[in-house]
Parts: C-alpha cells; structure tokens; sequence
C-alpha cells in the first residue's frame, strides 16, 4: 500500500527539484505534514519509518539525503520512530532520470539491503519506506523486497510526489 502527497508536475514538480537538488531542505517540514495526510489511513500500531537510502557516494556529492531528510520530519509529527540507516544502498548505480520501466527495475534490483546491525528493529513489524518522487516504482520495490527479505511485517510506501502518466 502507497500513498503520495503530490503529483510531480507544474508547481510541485518545481518544488521537489529545489529541495532534491537546489538545497532548499526547509521544504522538507511542510513536505512531511502533506505526506502524514496522505497517510492517514495506514495503520500506525507499531510502524517504523525508514528513507529510502543513497549509495555514499551520491550522499557525498548531495551532501544529504533527502528522503532521509523527509522521514525524519514525518516521524517528528507523527510521534513515530525513524531508523534512518535501517537501508543501505550497497551498489552504486546510475542516474535513473529518463530511463524507462525495464532499465529502472533492472538497474536497482538488489542494490538495497538491510543494513546487519538495523535488522532486529523491523523483525515481524510494520514499516514505513519514504521517498521524494516515486516513478516507477523500481527503487521503492528494491527497498521493499529488502524489508521483506529480513523478516519485515507489512511494507508502505509514501513520496512527497509521483509521476503522471503521460495520456
């Protein structure tokens, strides 16, 4: 089950950009209330809230990470934990920006794991993966399947923002 608080288009399109790459982090406390309504409906008893993770080398170059940035803002409102290294991106892989279904999926499929020593925190529970845009959803699946893999409950998924198929 995913929600998403935006369509990534016009205004909220502009709005991601200039948090993911024009370091505008402020963005990220409105950003997480707008995600928490999303949400609503998901439930809570439980849950763990964990980002999405970036390799170290595209956090080094970013200098954040900001799914980490939105989950940690989420878990602040919603009075929810945050375990923000629970995922760890162990392969580099490139830029997914205009590539298609099967390159996406291709490309992230397996590059998320666990992290070992964040494991016995999602055992049998509930967790909550955050993104900023969710396109096609490869790398929410990689992220997903990881959970999954180590013996999570039942996996949700919530971006900031997702793409509109094109009619």
């Amino acid at each position: 089950m995913g929600r998403s608080a935006l369509f990534y288009q016009d205004t909220a399109r502009k709005l991601v950009l200039s948090f993911k790459h024009g370091d505008r982090q402020e963005i990220a406390r409105p950003a997480a209330l707008w995600m928490a309504h999303a949400i609503r409906k998901i439930p809570q008893n439980n849950l763990l809230i964990a980002p999405v993770p970036l390799h170290w080398m595209r956090l080094l170059k970013r200098r954040y990470n900001q799914s980490a940035l939105l989950a940690q803002e989420l878990g602040r409102h919603m009075e929810l934990p945050v375990c923000p290294d629970l995922l760890v991106r162990h392969r580099r892989t490139p830029s997914l920006e205009g590539k298609g279904w099967d390159l996406r999926y291709a490309t992230v499929a397996g590059s998320i794991k666990v992290h070992s020593r964040r494991r016995h925190r999602l055992i049998g529970r509930p967790v909550l993966l955050v993104d900023d845009v969710l396109t096609t959803g490869a790398t929410l699946t990689a992220a997903a399947e990881a959970c999954l893999e180590a013996g999570s409950g039942p996996v949700y998924v919530v971006t900031l923002a997702r793409a509109v198929k094109d009619a």
